[in-house]
Parts: structure tokens; C-alpha cells; sequence
């Protein structure tokens, strides 16, 4: 299907099927329910699950295929979103232009960067490319603030002079559209006896997603994919065979920052605000937590890893100590008091630290990630179910 072998077309439908259900597997519990805080199927918080699943999948290409690892990745979702609001000012409110514009720009930035950074490998390069980032977001923060609007950040007005749209100078701020539908608007589709809400920003989101996992994989099974695979395993090695891994190296570090911007166009599409705080260290050890923990190397990895980092960021750090004394107030009154004491350092503004004993364990127990576990997992029943017969 589509080039791709029947693996691979088997997991990419696999990963359609997740992303269609979404809105209903996100939603296991009643509203009534008291768990109903664990629901995750609204859209917003649906939408970070794709983009950052598709900044994972970019970050993977360049770390997972090729071992460089990069701590400045956030300098490219800055860039992307930061031109993502411009050509919403300028141009038109439709997100199309914006988000192909977000990709293209970041990619250039990513060739600078990459173009100066992997003359050097392994830490050194990691530095650079954490120096490079934190250079963008203080150009961000202070210098550019003309462009990028300082510490306040940057987002449309009412009266931007777009050049594609009708003059605007009275009502609201028009909101992104696609072709007229607001990507905040939700459409109800009657199938049958079966209604079907459609929101049209996670959809979005959705169809960019598929795209950007069916580049990743026909990536992966490449002869490109193959000789970054290589310089991975050995690229010393490679280099006696009078091969030049640079070039290859240098296209994975702009695909990846590609993959970047992508992701910051698709926030702005979603929300027209961009902020310095996209490009801080702190966001580029967040994509490389996302590939650790999904997986290092593996296709779907990055999107598990991802959607588990924003479940925790979006879920349990709304736990407070109020939700969790009405759980547990069928306990005795002591025996609640107790619970609620161990546990709530855990949740609310303490999700982080529940965030770092799952990467611990995952580490410790499942060094091939998530998905190295599972794939794990299914060996070892496979292989005794075989031996059984």
C-alpha cells in the first residue's frame, strides 16, 4: 500500500485506527463519574497529542536513526511558530500558507544550525546545539522583540494587514481558519443512527499526522534510512569506506528540524500565540523524554511517548488534594487523611515527579522504551506458544 511493505502498511492503518478512535478511547469514563478527570478526549489536549507525536517522530529521524542527539530541537518549533503567526498577520487567516511557511523556515534555520554544529559528534554536538538554542530564545526574549514580540510573546491582531483577506477593523480578532471552518469549530455528522462530532482542528492535525508517519517510515526503510542506520553503528567505520557522512547527517538534522517547524505551525494554526518559552531548554529535553520513553529507534515509539508526557502535564497535574479527598472518602477518616497525604505530592504541581519514576522504571526495566517492552513482551509469549505446540 503506498510503497510500503505489509508491515509497515499494517501499522500505519494501526496508527489511523488510533487516531480516528481517539475521541472515543480518550473517553472511557461517564461524565458523572468521579474518574471522569482521566478523560483525555476533548480536542485541545488531543491536538498536542498529535503535534507533539509528530515533533517526536522528526526528533527520532535524526536521533534514532543516526545517534546524534540534539538538546536545541526547540529552536526549530520557536522558529516554525514564530513564522506561523507572521503569515497569519500578513498573508491570510487560512493556516495552509502558515504551516507550509513554519516548515520551510525551520528547515533553513536547521541548515545553519546543522550546517555549523555536526562538525562535531557526540556531546560536543549535543552542546552546540543547546547553545544554539538558548541563543534563539534569548534573540526571542529581548533582542528580536520587534519581530517576536519579547517575553509577551507574538499574535494576531485585528487590524494585521493581511494581504489575501478582507480589511478587518471591527469585531473580534478572526480566528484560524481552513477554507472558511474555524479550527476551533466542531460539526456533528449523522451516520446512519450514529452521530459523529467532527472537530475541525484535530482532524487537521490528524491528516498531517498520517502524512508526516508515512514520510517517517518510507525514511526508515530507505537506502537513506539504511546509510543513517550505518553511520549510527559505526561511523568511523564508514568513513574508511571513503563514504562522506556529513551530507547524510546533515539532511537527517534538517529533516528532523522540519519536522519541528511542522509541529510549530500546527500550534499556531491551533492557537495564533507564540511565545520565547517554545524554544528553552527545557522543551528540547521534553522531545527527547518523548523518544526515550516511546522508544529510541522505533516508528511508533515517539507517538506513545509523546501522548504520554501531555497526559500527565494535561491530567494529573489537575489532581488536587480536593479531587483526591472525594475519592477517597469511603475510607475511614484517619485511613483518608493518610492516603491522600502519600499520594498527593504525586499529582497536581507534583506530576513531574510521577513523571520521573515512570522514566526510571522504563529505563531500568524497559531500556528499549515502551514499545521495545511490548515488542518484548510478544516475542517471549510467541516463542512459548510455539514451543508449546
Amino acid at each position: 500500500m503506498f510503497g510500503l511493505s505489509r508491515g509497515d502498511a499494517v501499522l500505519w492503518l494501526f496508527v489511523l485506527l488510533l487516531v480516528l478512535a481517539a475521541p472515543i478511547l480518550l473517553n472511557p469514563f461517564p461524565e458523572s463519574s468521579a474518574l471522569a478527570q482521566f478523560n483525555a478526549g476533548y480536542p485541545d489536549l488531543m491536538q498536542r497529542f498529535l503535534i507533539f507525536g509528530i515533533f517526536a517522530v522528526g526528533f527520532n529521524i535524526l536521533f534514532g536513526l543516526t545517534g546524534y542527539l540534539s538538546f536545541g530541537h526547540a529552536a526549530f518549533l520557536g522558529a516554525g511558530s514564530y513564522a506561523g503567526v507572521w503569515m497569519l498577520k500578513l498573508l491570510t487567516i487560512n493556516v495552509l500558507p502558515a504551516i507550509i511557511i513554519s516548515t520551510l523556515v525551520a528547515g533553513l534555520f536547521s541548515l545553519l544550525i546543522g550546517y555549523i554544529s555536526l562538525r562535531r559528534s557526540g556531546i560536543y554536538f549535543s552542546i552546540l546545539t543547546l547553545a544554539f538554542a538558548q541563543m534563539s530564545f534569548a534573540l526571542a526574549a529581548s533582542v528580536l522583540t520587534p519581530i517576536t514580540g519579547g517575553e509577551t510573546g507574538l499574535q494576531t491582531a485585528l487590524n494585521d494587514p493581511r494581504i489575501f483577506d478582507a480589511a478587518n477593523t471591527t469585531g473580534n480578532i478572526p480566528a484560524p481558519s481552513l477554507f472558511g471552518m474555524t479550527m476551533g469549530d466542531s460539526h456533528q455528522v449523522a451516520v446512519g443512527d450514529w452521530l459523529w462530532t467532527f472537530n475541525v482542528g484535530y482532524y487537521l492535525c490528524a491528516f498531517v499526522m498520517m502524512i508526516a508517519f508515512y514520510i517517517a517510515i518510507r525514511i526508515f526503510r530507505s537506502p537513506f534510512g539504511m546509510m543513517l542506520k550505518a553511520i549510527k553503528s559505526n561511523n568511523e567505520r564508514l568513513s574508511y569506506t571513503g563514504i562522506n557522512p556529513r551530507p547524510y547527517t546533515l539532511a537527517a538534522f534538517v529533516i528532523s528540524g522540519m519536522y519541528a517547524g511542522l509541529a510549530g505551525g500546527l500550534m499556531v494554526a491551533m492557537d495564533p500565540l507564540a511565545g520565547a518559552e517554545r524554544m528553552q531548554w527545557t522543551a528540547s529535553g521534553e522531545v527527547v523524554l518523548m523518544t526515550i520513553l516511546g522508544g529510541v529507534g522505533t516508528l511508533i515509539g515517539p507517538v506513545f511517548g509523546a501522548g504520554l508526557i501531555k497526559y500527565f502535564e494535561n491530567i494529573f497535574s489537575k489532581i488536587n488534594e480536593s479531587l483526591l479527598q472525594t475519592w477517597f472518602s469511603f475510607l475511614p477518616d484517619g485511613v483518608s487523611d493518610f492516603v491522600v497525604t502519600v499520594i498527593y505530592p504525586f499529582v497536581g504541581k507534583g506530576w513531574h515527579l510521577t513523571l520521573g519514576l515512570v522514566f526510571m522504571l522504563v529505563v531500568i526495566f524497559l531500556p528499549g522504551g515502551l514499545v521495545g517492552g511490548i515488542n518484548g513482551l510478544y516475542k517471549r509469549i510467541f516463542n512459548k506458544s510455539n514451543q508449546a505446540n
